[in-house]
């Protein structure tokens, strides 16, 4: 009967994971392709950051994804996507405070850090040491 217990618990904490790693990376990751558009160039402008910033974040969150997504890559590089992506959303909460100076324009990137929060967490336990 423990095992039984063991096994839904092990098989709903890969739901979890992969639910919200999926949201996280179809909105960050893939989200990240819309980095070319008129409204992106202008919001990361206005943050103060050099247009080049924009491409590199824009790369950098395409690779991120993937490797946040694929099954075999190495838990190290998992991990490095993960503190990528929290550094970029941290960043993207205090320049918003930085500049906007309101809570207005933090909600969104509040909510995708903790998305983010939730697939860490979830891939710990889901991960086999």
């Amino acid at each position: 009967m423990a095992t039984l217990t063991l096994e839904k618990s092990t098989k709903s904490d890969k739901i979890i994971f992969w639910v919200f790693t999926s949201v996280f990376v179809l909105f960050d990751g893939v989200g990240a392709i819309g980095f070319n558009t008129p409204l992106a160039i202008e919001g990361i402008a206005h943050l103060g950051f050099p247009d080049f910033f924009r491409v590199e974040l824009g790369i950098g969150k395409i690779i991120g994804g993937i490797l946040l997504i694929v099954p075999q890559v190495p838990h190290r590089l998992k991990e490095w996507a993960y503190v990528g992506f929290g550094i970029s959303t941290l960043s993207a909460i205090i320049g918003h405070l930085a500049v906007d100076s309101s809570l207005e324009h933090v909600y969104l990137p509040l909510i995708v850090l903790l998305v983010l929060v939730v697939s860490y967490v979830y891939y710990h336990k889901t991960r086999a040491y």
